[in-house]
């Protein structure tokens, strides 16, 4: 299966269990790889026939600004079904978010969650 990549997009969102976590917003990394076909993209070379990646970004922006998860693990769970419904072109989503300022001697924290689309 062809799939489109967008790595380290970062995301603003309110999340987190303590209540210090939610004051503010904090920044979160998204890497996603989208299953979708590309064969008739890429036989034609017109942009109808892709998924608009930038719309991708835009929306899982969007996503995280309205988000109030108090986990991470619920945030990227809800984040992939959000996908799998509003691009229904996706035949996989394989999803990673980071909580990269979370843990003070630690680069990172993440989740990883992949799914497939239900027909």
């Amino acid at each position: 299966m062809d799939k489109i990549h967008i790595e380290g997009l970062e995301v603003l969102s309110l999340i987190g269990v303590y209540d210090w976590e939610r004051e503010y917003q904090q920044r979160l990394i998204v890497d996603v790889v989208l299953h979708v076909d590309l064969s008739k993209a890429a036989n034609t070379d017109d942009v109808s026939f892709t998924l608009n990646y930038a719309l991708v970004a835009q929306g899982l922006s969007e996503f995280a600004s309205r988000s109030e998860y108090k986990l991470i693990e619920a945030f990227a769970s809800n984040m992939v079904d959000w996908l799998l419904i509003t691009f229904p072109a996706l035949k996989k989503v394989q999803l990673k978010l980071s909580k990269p300022d979370i843990l003070p001697k630690a680069k990172n924290v993440a989740v990883e969650f992949s799914r497939e689309q239900i027909r």
